[in-house]
C-alpha cells in the first residue's frame, strides 16, 4: 500500500502542475475568486456540472468564459431566456425540399464546455431539456440520440429566485449539478483593483495551459487517489445526519424537509478526491471532505417552513452537520 500510495502521489504531483498555471493565467482578468475557481477546476476533473448563483454585475459569466479560454476546449455560451425553446438548445430536424427528406441541425449543446447564462430566466421545459444531456451525455433528435463529446459539462448561472423574472429550476436538475456556489460583493481591496483593470481599456492576452487530451490524463490519476475505509464512512455519517440528524445528536430534524441523495454521496467522495488532487496529494484527507463538502450539499437539502420562518437556510444546516458529524 505504502509503495502504491508513494506512486500515486507522484502521479497527482505531475499531473497537477497546469493548475497554477491556469489560476496565474485567470488572475490576468479575475482579481481574487481563488477558491471559486478552484471549485470549477475540481468540477471539470470529476466531470461534474456547475451552478453558480449570485446578483447581477458579480462577473458569474466572465468567470466562465476567462476560465474557458485557457482550456484548449470547445465552448458555447447559451443565453437562457423566456421565449428559448428546447430546440434552440440541442437542435432539431430540418426539412430539404430538394432532397425530399429531413437533416438534423445540431444546437449549440454539441461542444466541451456549455455557459448556460441564467439558466432560471427560461421556463421549466428548456430547463428540463439539459437533463439528458447532463446526465447522459447525449441529446435525441428527431428519435435519434447523438453522443456528446468528452469532456463535457454544463456550467449555469442563474440570479437569486427573488429576482424579478425567474423561474425556479426544477428538484430533479438541480440535483444533477454536481456543485452549486455561491458567489458574493468582493473586498473592498478587490473591488478597486477591479475597477482600475476594467477602467483602463486594456484587454488580458490569455494563453491556453491544457488539452483536452492532458485534461482525460488528469482525470484518470483523480479516479486512482487514495480514499481509506474510514473517510467513506465520514462521507456517508455526513450525508446519512441529513436524513436521520437526530441519530447523530443533532437537534436540527424539524429544520430539514428532505435529506441529500446518494447523488451527494457520490459527488462528495469524488470532489474530494479532485481537491486532493489540486493540493498535490494521492490521498483524501477529512479536511478535503470539510473543504467541498458545503458546495457539493446546499442544493441537495430541502429545508421546511420552520427553518425558513426562523430565517435558517442550507448552508446553516450543513454547517451544523458538519460541526457534529465525528471526524475519523
Amino acid at each position: 500500500m505504502n509503495t502504491d500510495l508513494g506512486l500515486i502521489n507522484a502521479k497527482a504531483q505531475q499531473q497537477s502542475a497546469f493548475v497554477e498555471k491556469l489560476y496565474d493565467e485567470v488572475g490576468k482578468v479575475i482579481v481574487g475568486r481563488r477558491s471559486l475557481i478552484e471549485k470549477i477546476v475540481m468540477a471539470i476533473l470529476c466531470r461534474g456540472h456547475v451552478l453558480l448563483e449570485g446578483v447581477p454585475g458579480l462577473a458569474k459569466t466572465l468567470v466562465v468564459t476567462t476560465l474557458s479560454r485557457t482550456l484548449r476546449l470547445g465552448f458555447g455560451r447559451i443565453q437562457f431566456t423566456p421565449d428559448l425553446l428546447p430546440a434552440d438548445l440541442i437542435g432539431t430536424q430540418i426539412y430539404d425540399a430538394k432532397a425530399g427528406s429531413f437533416h438534423i441541425k445540431k444546437g449549440p449543446i454539441f461542444t466541451n464546455i456549455i455557459l448556460a447564462d441564467e439558466i432560471n430566466r427560461a421556463p421549466a421545459k428548456v430547463q428540463s431539456a439539459l437533463l439528458e444531456a447532463m446526465q447522459e451525455r447525449q441529446v435525441t433528435i428527431g428519435g435519434q440520440s447523438f453522443k456528446l463529446e468528452e469532456p463535457f459539462m454544463v456550467l449555469a448561472t442563474q440570479n437569486p429566485i427573488e429576482q424579478e423574472g425567474t423561474y425556479p429550476l426544477p428538484e430533479a436538475q438541480v440535483d444533477r449539478f454536481m456543485i452549486k456556489l455561491k458567489i458574493d460583493y468582493p473586498s473592498k481591496e478587490d473591488e478597486m483593483e477591479i475597477v482600475k483593470r476594467m477602467s483602463s481599456g486594456r484587454n488580458a492576452d490569455i494563453t491556453p495551459v491544457i488539452s483536452a487530451q492532458e485534461l482525460m490524463k488528469a482525470r484518470e490519476v483523480v479516479n486512482e487517489i487514495y480514499v481509506d475505509e474510514k473517510i467513506y464512512r465520514y462521507v456517508i455519517d455526513i450525508v446519512t445526519a441529513s436524513r436521520k440528524p437526530s441519530d447523530y445528536g443533532i437537534k436540527i430534524g424539524g429544520l430539514i424537509e428532505y435529506g441529500a441523495s446518494p447523488r451527494a454521496s457520490i459527488y462528495l467522495t469524488m470532489a474530494a478526491k479532485a481537491y486532493a488532487f489540486l493540493c498535490r496529494r494521492g490521498y483524501v484527507t477529512p479536511d478535503d471532505v470539510k473543504a467541498v463538502g458545503l458546495d457539493v450539499m446546499r442544493h441537495r437539502i430541502i429545508p421546511t417552513f420552520e427553518a425558513e420562518a426562523e430565517e435558517l437556510n442550507t448552508d446553516d444546516i450543513v454547517r451544523e452537520i458538519f460541526d457534529h458529524v465525528q471526524v475519523p
